[in-house]
């Protein structure tokens, strides 16, 4: 039995992931699956034909060390997917800049290097809505996300430089869409639409992680919604096993990304009844 590797995390107790689903289905197909977390030492990676990112989760802890691993997987002569330029490109939200200037749609953000107070209230001057979100430029699950009034005081201010200190930021508007109509995910397996769900935060939440929370629904994406992401699909960098493509609506029928998640994306796999199936047989590609 062929053995491919998930790269994960030391513990995934306090998340909702799928990769069992995939385990069992590719068992099935003859390949027996081995979860190693990206933390572990002295891992023979040469020995998988494959290793697919799957859930590390942790890995904005530690960045530095996570892109290391991921060098150390792409020289020992597996095949990573997705692959290492790919998620040395996607764990900065920088990325959104890229997309932005190849013409797609973002939410209007401004980008902060330094945080200070007088950055702070420079960038909040400029947006219209009555809120705004705050968050790092590397992160992951909602991490370190603020939801804040725009007129932010002299005291909110300084609580912020230095809850943000050291860190690069992008703050944006409040879109009030994340809480109604939902944060729309659609997902992508070699390149193919499989699938698509609606994330809604809990009653007196915005963030739309299961681990916060949501209701997640299978959806049929807006037209306007659905072409967006494959727009996006077609001009991202590099040949993709698996990608997710994250959008709120800036006004009805005007969609704009919120994140396209390269590295570890949870892909809602128990929301469409072919989706297990569909990025098994995609793996079953790469190998």
């Amino acid at each position: 039995m062929t053995a491919i590797a998930f790269l994960t995390m030391d513990s995934l107790d306090d998340f909702v992931a799928y990769d069992h689903l995939l385990t069992a289905e590719l068992n099935r197909r003859g390949i027996e699956v081995r979860e190693i977390s990206w933390r572990a030492r002295d891992v023979a990676w040469a020995d998988y034909p494959l290793v697919v990112i799957r859930s590390p989760w942790d890995y904005q802890q530690d960045l530095p060390g996570f892109l290391k691993v991921l060098t150390e997987i792409d020289a020992s002569g597996a095949r990573m997917e997705n692959n290492l330029s790919v998620c040395q490109w996607n764990c900065r939200k920088s990325y959104l800049r890229d997309l932005q200037q190849a013409g797609l749609s973002i939410i209007p953000t401004t980008w902060l290097d330094e945080v200070t107070v007088q950055s702070l209230a420079d960038a909040t001057a400029q947006i219209s809505e009555p809120e705004l979100i705050m968050k790092p430029l590397i992160g992951a699950n909602a991490d370190l996300t603020e939801r804040l009034p725009s007129a932010l005081t002299k005291t909110q201010l300084q609580q912020l430089v230095s809850l943000y200190q050291g860190r690069s930021v992008l703050v944006q508007p409040f879109l009030t869409s994340v809480l109604d109509p939902g944060e729309y995910s659609l997902v992508y397996f070699n390149g193919n639409f499989s699938h698509a769900i609606l994330k809604t935060p809990a009653s007196g939440d915005f963030r739309v992680q299961e681990e916060h929370g949501s209701t997640i629904t299978p959806v049929a994406p807006p037209v306007a919604v659905r072409q967006l992401a494959d727009r996006t699909i077609h001009e991202l960098p590099s040949d993709l096993l698996y990608a997710r493509v994250d959008i709120l609506l800036l006004a009805p029928e005007q969609p704009a990304l919120i994140e396209v998640e390269l590295i570890e994306p949870s892909l809602y796999l128990p929301f469409h009844p072919q989706a297990t199936k569909r990025f098994c047989e995609a793996i079953l590609q790469r190998l």
